[in-house]
Order: C-alpha cells, then sequence, then structure tokens
C-alpha cells in the first residue's frame, strides 16, 4: 500500500485527505504536517490520521511527499525535505526511487523543486481546484525530468480519489492555471452576478439562488455527458428573436468574450510571476 504524506493541512490538503479515505485508503497509511496546533488537532479528530508538526518526520517512510502549502511557503518546506533522509532505500539519481514528490503549489516549476532535492528525485507538479473538497475536482499534472510513467500512473490514481486527471506538458501549467485552477472563481462570480440580478427582476434571493445553482448544476451534467459542444448546446436553447438571443446578445455587447479573454491572460502572468519568486516562509495551510 503506499503511504502518502500530505504537507499542509489547508482546504486542498484536507479535502486531498478525505477523497482518498473515501476512496477506502487506510487512515495509518496517511500523515499530514500541519504546524497550526489548533488546526492540527481538527484534522486528527475528523480523519484519525497521524498528524505531526515535522516535514522531516513525515517523510519517514512516505511514498508519496505531497506538497499543499501556499506557493511562498514552498521554499521554506523544499529546504525542510532537502534536510530529511529522503529515499534511504534508494541510491542517488536512480529514477526508479521509491519517493516521489507532488506539488499541488501553484506557478512554482519543477526545476526549482528539484533544485532543493537530492540528484535525479521524481517530481511532478500539479494544478488542482477547489471541487476536489466535493471529489469533483480537476487535477492537472505536469512531470519534472526524473518522473517516469508508472511513477506519473501511480499520482494520477492517488488524485483520481477527489476528481478528474489530465496530464500535460509543464510549458503549459500557468495556462492551466488560469483556465481551471482559478476557474471556479470565475464560475461563482457568474453566479454571484446571475442571483443578483434574479432577485433586480422581483424573485427572492433565496428562489434566485435555487434557479442558478441547479441550472449550472444541470447545464455542467448535460456538456460532460454529451457529445455536442458547448458552443452547439447553446445554439440548441437560443431560438431565433427568442428570449435566450436577446440576452446572449447583451451578453456579447458586453465584452463578455474579452472580458475572459483579459481575465485569463492576467491569471497566467501572474502564475508565471509566483514561479520566479523567492523568499522565506513558514508552513502554513492553502
Amino acid at each position: 500500500m503506499t503511504r502518502i504524506a500530505v504537507i499542509g493541512g489547508g482546504r486542498i490538503g484536507e479535502a486531498l485527505i478525505a477523497g482518498l479515505l473515501e476512496s477506502g485508503r487506510p487512515a495509518k497509511d496517511l500523515v499530514v504536517v500541519e504546524t497550526f496546533p489548533e488546526r492540527s488537532a481538527q484534522i486528527a479528530e475528523r480523519f484519525g490520521v497521524r498528524v505531526t508538526d515535522s516535514v522531516a518526520d513525515a517523510a519517514v517512510g512516505a511514498d508519496l511527499l505531497v506538497v499543499a502549502v501556499k506557493p511562498a511557503d514552498v521554499d521554506a518546506v523544499m529546504t525542510a525535505l532537502g534536510k530529511a533522509a529522503l529515499s534511504d532505500n534508494a541510491s542517488v539519481g536512480n529514477d526508479d526511487r521509491d519517493q516521489i514528490l507532488v506539488s499541488l503549489a501553484a506557478g512554482v516549476p519543477t526545476a526549482r523543486l528539484e533544485a532543493k532535492l537530492p540528484a535525479g528525485f521524481p517530481v511532478v507538479r500539479v494544478m488542482p481546484n477547489t471541487p476536489m473538497l466535493v471529489g469533483q475536482g480537476m487535477s492537472v499534472i505536469a512531470p519534472g525530468r526524473h518522473a517516469r510513467p508508472p511513477q506519473l500512473e501511480l499520482v494520477t490514481e492517488v488524485l483520481g480519489a477527489v476528481g478528474k486527471v489530465v496530464t500535460v506538458a509543464e510549458s503549459q501549467m500557468d495556462a492551466v492555471t488560469a483556465v481551471s485552477g482559478s476557474g471556479p472563481a470565475y464560475f461563482f462570480l457568474i453566479v454571484e452576478a446571475m442571483v443578483d440580478a434574479g432577485v433586480g427582476l422581483g424573485l427572492t434571493r433565496e428562489v434566485a439562488t435555487q434557479l442558478v445553482v441547479q441550472t449550472m448544476v444541470g447545464s455542467a451534467a448535460l456538456l460532460d455527458g454529451s457529445e455536442q459542444s458547448a458552443a452547439e448546446l447553446r445554439a440548441a436553447v437560443t431560438s431565433p428573436a427568442g428570449t435566450t438571443s436577446a440576452a446572449v446578445r447583451e451578453l456579447e455587447r458586453g465584452g463578455i468574450r474579452s472580458a475572459f479573454l483579459e481575465a485569463l491572460h492576467a491569471a497566467r502572468q501572474r502564475s508565471a510571476e509566483q514561479g520566479v519568486l523567492d523568499g522565506p516562509a513558514a508552513v502554513s495551510a492553502v
């Protein structure tokens, strides 16, 4: 059985722990690193897993080292890992070594992680998103220089406990961050705007919220299970000169496409900037 150390007990770390336990992985195979005592107690009580405040302690015997901290905290974690006795049963430079580092920190490139680890240590970079909190996440993985196909398969299996997983080249990860990593915020903003508009039309906020949320859930399920594209499904409900047509025309006039284009460009740029940030930090929750 694969032993997993989750470094960082924030929302993303907690979601991964919950998904792994729900998928049948024993609590004894998980250890969590969390430096805040109150948060540590919450995680231990909620999930029945071992919690420690020592990165080095968690690394001992772990097959997967999952770094689930904020980007600004990564260097401190990697320094601690670099000083730990990693892969005692694997020779330096061996691409088949047992341990794998999996980073969920946005914008941090694998080269920056590899530089803090023993030569040849396999690293996999992941861009998750918050729907993994309900087992519906989108995790995108990119292998470092030393990660081999069987190791990617293991990471895919582990992350599959909290949603869907795809693999891309690392050069695409900033774009992935902009689209799916930050994507839930765009979705929630649209929901917020639609609910406010519904209230403006005379609905109660409770009713407007129910209408918008279920419409979003149903539309997503329809798109996910359909062979048609989003454009085709939109066209199917947009009758000429009808109500939907009038609404879509106003959205287009308001520049919805250009607004999203500029927004995602800004997110991608910020992700790239995070990848070159350096500075001291302590382990904290995401």
